[in-house]
Order: C-alpha cells, then structure tokens, then sequence
C-alpha cells in the first residue's frame, strides 16, 4: 500500500515513517515532485489538515504520478497555551509573522509568558486521512507545561520549549525514539495504522 503524506517537512516525515510498518510505504510531496505552497487559510487545527489532504487528493487526482497512491493524509498540529486562551493555537507555525520562523515564534512565546507562574499547554495534531469515498480524521494530543527557558538541541518548533507531562525535560531533550513515542503526532499516526491495519 502507497501512501502519500501531504507534507514537505523532512522532521515531520521522519517521525511519521518511524511509526509506519514496513507493508505500507510512505511517500512525501517531494515524491510526487509537487513544490508549491498549500495556504493554510483554515480557521482551525482540523481545518487546516483537511484542507491539506483535499488539495493534494485533487492534485494527484489530476496530475497521476508513476507510483500508484492509495490514499493521502495530511496533518495540522499547533501548540496550545491555557495561559494565552489556548493560542497560538492554529497560528503555531506563523505566530511571529511571517516568514515562518522557529526561533522569532519561542522568542514571542517566552515574551507573552514571562509574567505567567500556570503555564499548562498542550500539543495536538489532527490527521486528515483520504482514500477513495473515505475521509477520516485522528487526533493525537500531548499535555505538558512551558519552559522558563529553551532547552535541548532535538526536534524542531517549539521542541525546546515543551515539558510533556510525566517528564522533566523537553522534547528538544528528549532522544528521537522517546519523543516520536509520546508525541502528540504519534498518537495520531499509531490511530491511523491500527485503522489501516484493521
């Protein structure tokens, strides 16, 4: 079974193939040699992945590549905060503006937080899963709490930002294998493989 993940994200790629067993393969968007960028205009988190998904169905759909593709999923995540009413939110990615930037994005999280002692959060992923006449959605969400100070060189976003619960370091600090186990984004993709394993 061929299965194209509607991204371009290497780090994003990397996690999600780590969970895929090994009779399905995955395909990225490099694959399909598709380049452009998706607008994620969506006004939220499952807006957005299905959004994705849709656009890049439709695009296979129209243009066939030399490899058969059976299905598609997208996924959308964004960091929520309960101290800033749960943003960033769906603007996780763009949070400073834009070009999207890791760094200007913690760089305003840690401004917006400096005067917080709750600083509860969450990360959560939504997957949007097309084949033909299906559309299913997965949700993987991860609870955790933000970080007085950035912390660890793995992961990417705000990684090195983010304590998960029963944790006391960063996913930025966490080895490859411990994070992609827990993670929001693994909890979603281990619910898309039991689905496509049953």
């Amino acid at each position: 079974m061929n299965i194209l993940f509607a991204s371009s994200n290497k780090n994003k790629i990397k996690e999600v193939a780590a969970l895929i067993p090994a009779h399905i393969k995955l395909l990225g968007l490099s694959d399909i040699h598709f380049a452009q960028d998706i607008a994620e205009t969506a006004p939220t988190i499952e807006g957005n992945a299905k959004l994705k998904a849709e656009f890049i169905w439709n695009y296979i759909s129209e243009h066939p590549s030399e490899v058969k593709i059976d299905a598609v999923f997208a996924d959308d995540s964004g960091l929520e905060v309960e101290a800033l009413n749960w943003a960033p939110g769906v603007y996780s990615a763009r949070y400073a503006g834009e070009p999207k930037n890791d760094e200007a994005n913690n760089k305003k999280l840690f401004e917006e937080l400096k005067l917080q002692t709750k600083r509860n959060a969450q990360f959560k992923t939504v997957i949007a899963f097309i084949k033909p006449n299906i559309y299913k959605e997965f949700e993987g969400i991860m609870k955790g709490t933000i970080a007085y100070e950035s912390r660890g060189k793995n992961g990417f976003g705000y990684d090195p930002l983010f304590i998960p619960q029963g944790y006391r370091s960063t996913f930025a600090e966490l080895d490859f294998e411990t994070k992609n186990s827990i993670s929001h984004r693994g909890v979603a993709v281990k619910q898309m493989v039991e689905y496509l394993s049953n």
